[in-house]
């Protein structure tokens, strides 16, 4: 089996992040994988989009252009990726940034207001997390403690506040699916 994933959005939303930690997952379960970034020159507020593809068979090419799954972080992403996604296939978005709905019926668009929730709990920065547990929820591509292991597991002891922030934002998002 095979999935194509594009993460989307703007520069300092945790795009490559959330792809890199997904094809960290996938790698870690013994999967065939590939992360390929792409980003503007600009560090913050730029467009950056990663594609991630999982297989349990060799991967052709790391290139995707009708992902099976498409997460978009802001309005700009979701009209260019939500048409390319395939029939049958899901767009996770942050409904905080992108207030536009899907006017496919072949799709299931899960719109999940992961920003206002960061804000909420004193996770701002951490709507990317939030998107990662709905993903994770609504694909069943990994266990919740499989990715919380991989997702916790390099933060040092020195930086135990962030560990809390990131499990506690990945629950957020696992447990609105």
């Amino acid at each position: 089996m095979t999935t194509t994933m594009i993460f989307a959005g703007s520069g300092g939303q945790g795009i490559q992040f959330s792809g890199k930690q997904t094809a960290k997952t996938a790698m870690h379960q013994g999967k065939n994988v590939t992360f390929l970034p792409s980003y503007g020159p600009e560090m913050r507020g730029g467009t950056s989009n990663c594609t991630v593809v999982i297989s349990d068979e060799e991967i052709g090419s790391p290139s995707v252009t009708n992902p099976d799954v498409a997460v978009v972080m802001n309005l700009p992403s979701f009209d260019k990726f939500e048409p390319r996604v395939k029939a049958g296939g899901l767009v996770i978005c942050d409904s905080t940034l992108i207030d536009k709905e899907s006017d496919r019926d072949d799709i299931d668009v899960l719109r999940i207001p992961a920003s206002e929730l960061a804000n909420e709990n004193g996770l701002t920065g951490f709507a990317n997390v939030i998107i990662l547990g709905a993903l994770i929820k609504k694909t069943g591509l990994f266990t919740y403690d499989e990715f919380l292991s991989l997702l916790t597991g390099s933060i040092p002891e020195s930086k135990a506040a962030l560990k809390e922030k990131n499990e506690k934002a990945l629950k957020i998002g696992y447990d609105l699916v």
